[in-house]
């Protein structure tokens, strides 16, 4: 992991977004990158960094508990933000979610005034949180982000009903209870109501755009 020094150039604005599987964090991410274009941000999925299980039969990949933070690569996302920081490009992992492995192709990512950290575990390592300028946690009842995990997972993941269940029970609620959940007391500030809470999409917006207005060139 690199170490943190002072940048030749002004520093990009970090912004954190967590919250429990299927609270809308996503929604929430995917929205302020649309609304800041491509040219103004840069989006970091926690997702991307899942370990590499290649080295692992698949029998034994399908137990590992992709809920605890253990099962990220926070290292490399350190190094990936301290990177983008440092005005250097970086290559984004891609995953694999039905094998549990990483893919050999990458996403290169350039450096962007704003870069956004999204992901259910990125507000429980302290380390992150030292990079982070605004931290969000997204809050949503529980009974919305089960339904929600369970038509991601089934649609997008290539998982079973009967597998969504057991990973619920075994994993998913009880890590969400460890450190996700208790993660929230870090936030700068907690959105109700997930991805559709306009009002405070706006709000975070117009205090980005604050940050974009003092970068050389912004308007």
């Amino acid at each position: 992991m690199t170490e943190p020094s002072t940048p030749s150039h002004p520093r990009p604005y970090v912004v954190g977004i967590a919250g429990g599987s299927g609270s809308g964090k996503t929604t929430i991410a995917r929205a302020l990158a649309e609304r800041l274009g491509p040219q103004s941000c840069t989006l970091l999925e926690q997702d991307c960094y899942y370990r590499d299980l290649a080295h692992l039969p698949f029998e034994e990949r399908v137990t590992v508990n992709f809920d605890h933070p253990d099962s990220i690569e926070i290292p490399l996302i350190i190094d990936h933000v301290d990177a983008l920081c440092f005005g250097r490009a970086v290559e984004k992992p891609r995953y694999d979610f039905e094998h549990h492995v990483r893919e050999q192709a990458t996403d290169r990512l350039e450096p962007r005034p704003i870069v956004l950290l999204e992901g259910i575990l990125v507000l429980v390592d302290a380390e992150l949180r030292k990079r982070m300028d605004l931290k969000l946690f997204v809050d949503t009842a529980a009974d919305l982000r089960v339904m929600r995990r369970i038509r991601r997972d089934l649609e997008h993941r290539g998982r079973s009903f009967d597998q969504v269940r057991r990973q619920y029970y075994s994993t998913v609620r009880p890590m969400h209870l460890a450190f996700v959940e208790p993660s929230k007391e870090h936030a700068d500030v907690i959105i109700p109501e997930g991805g559709h809470n306009r009002v405070a999409l706006d709000l975070i917006l117009g205090r980005i755009r604050e940050f974009l207005r003092e970068w050389p060139g912004g308007s």
